[in-house]
């Protein structure tokens, strides 16, 4: 089959799934059937539109929640909340931190922000995220501890952290990464960004971490307009969390008293009581998510030449973006079919360009990364709206 037929065979199968539509079919747009505007409405009335207010407390609260996690602090965006995690593990100028090379910019930009150097490891087709078992051979081969502290022989730099993103919402296999980090003396954080309402061997993601950032962006499961939030067990943190994001101003009626060098990074009120009204249905966008996936699953199962993903039965997706990984025979028609879905109106996308091909990270420390170069040239993302498959209601 050409490379024409087999993305046009592509387009027509999506078209089994995606209803019929005169505008562009995005690839993730929210939804706002709830509360939102009430919530919303009370801010401007009241006046309390800015970084104190009562959702504020209220989502962060029933974040905490549905979580599990005993402590969540809302920040303005889920970039800010990963650079105050890195922070909070003590990532310092000079330091490197490991992150996968395939992930999205902001976990690169958050490392670069702390003037620590990004360290990129390869993933694995099984979760698309951190592989374990070559995260070990690399760190065997590559890293020496010293008292508590874990250092690369080769550059003679820290390694403080290991950042590991859970892609498209599917949990990386968390256990042997803690593991590794726990042998190796590096701190364990979760890129959590994607993966609002997916659990790992039945724990929410987020919970393994020292600590773990959550993002709200438009395009998330739910959104706050832009927002996002650091989850931890550890209550010192949670309370350090909330200082640095809050400008470090240490609690006075009317002084401005600032102790450290903080940061601007709360969440606005307004952003909290539409994240409030989004969080009250939840179960209802990750149940049709999940519909949607599996029709996904089912309509290109008779397709060769392409699989749907789906994630190990140890970790249940909330299938933030609905992805389709092309066998290596079929690898040269990513970009007609990327070309024809979005003539067609159908805003597929491919991945993310891998981390150590940006200008800014190239000379950056990296292992081997076959396995993720050679998902970026095979993943496919399509549309993964909840709204595309109706209303659903139910236990998610």
């Amino acid at each position: 089959m050409s490379g024409e037929a087999f993305s046009d065979a592509v387009i027509e199968t999506l078209r089994g799934i995606l209803p019929p539509s005169q505008e562009p079919i995005p690839l993730h747009q929210p939804s706002f059937k709830g509360s939102e505007w009430t919530y919303v409405k009370e801010c401007l009335d009241t006046g309390w539109v800015s970084s104190a207010g009562k959702f504020v407390d209220r989502f962060e609260k029933e974040l905490s929640e549905y979580t599990t996690s005993p402590f969540a602090v809302a920040c303005c965006n889920g970039t800010a909340a990963l650079h105050i995690c890195l922070l909070l593990s003590e990532v310092e100028r000079g330091d490197e931190v490991l992150l996968p090379a395939l992930t999205f910019v902001a976990t690169a930009n958050a490392v670069s922000y702390c003037g620590a150097i990004p360290h990129f490891v390869d993933s694995e087709e099984r979760t698309l995220g951190v592989d374990p078992e070559k995260l070990l051979k690399h760190l065997s081969e590559i890293a020496e501890v010293r008292g508590n502290e874990c250092f690369n022989r080769k550059t003679g730099r820290r390694i403080r952290a290991l950042v590991a993103m859970h892609t498209f919402g599917c949990p990386v296999d968390l256990d042997p990464i803690a593991e590794i980090c726990q042998r190796f003396k590096i701190h364990l954080i979760e890129d959590a960004a994607e993966s609002l309402g997916s659990t790992y061997k039945g724990r929410h993601t987020g919970n393994i971490g020292r600590v773990s950032a959550l993002s709200f962006n438009g395009n998330k499961i739910i959104t706050t307009g832009g927002g996002g939030a650091v989850l931890t067990a550890d209550k010192k943190l949670a309370e350090k969390a909330k200082h640095l994001t809050t400008t470090a101003k240490s609690p006075h009626p009317y002084l401005f008293n600032h102790d450290e060098l903080g940061y601007n990074y709360r969440m606005p009120n307004i952003n909290a009581a539409l994240g409030c009204a989004q969080l009250e249905q939840i179960d209802g966008f990750l149940a049709a998510k999940r519909l949607l996936a599996s029709k996904y699953e089912k309509i290109f199962s008779g397709l060769q030449g392409l699989k749907v993903f789906t994630p190990p039965t140890w970790a249940k997706s909330n299938f933030w973006l609905n992805t389709v990984i092309l066998d290596h025979t079929h690898t040269q028609y990513r970009d007609e079919i990327l070309k024809t879905a979005n003539a067609a109106e159908i805003l597929a996308r491919p991945v993310w360009t891998l981390m150590h091909k940006l200008p800014m990270f190239k000379s950056a420390p990296r292992m081997d990364l076959s396995t993720a170069e050679s998902l970026e040239l095979r993943i496919l993302n399509f549309p993964s709206s909840p709204s595309l498959v109706g209303e659903v209601s139910g236990n998610a």
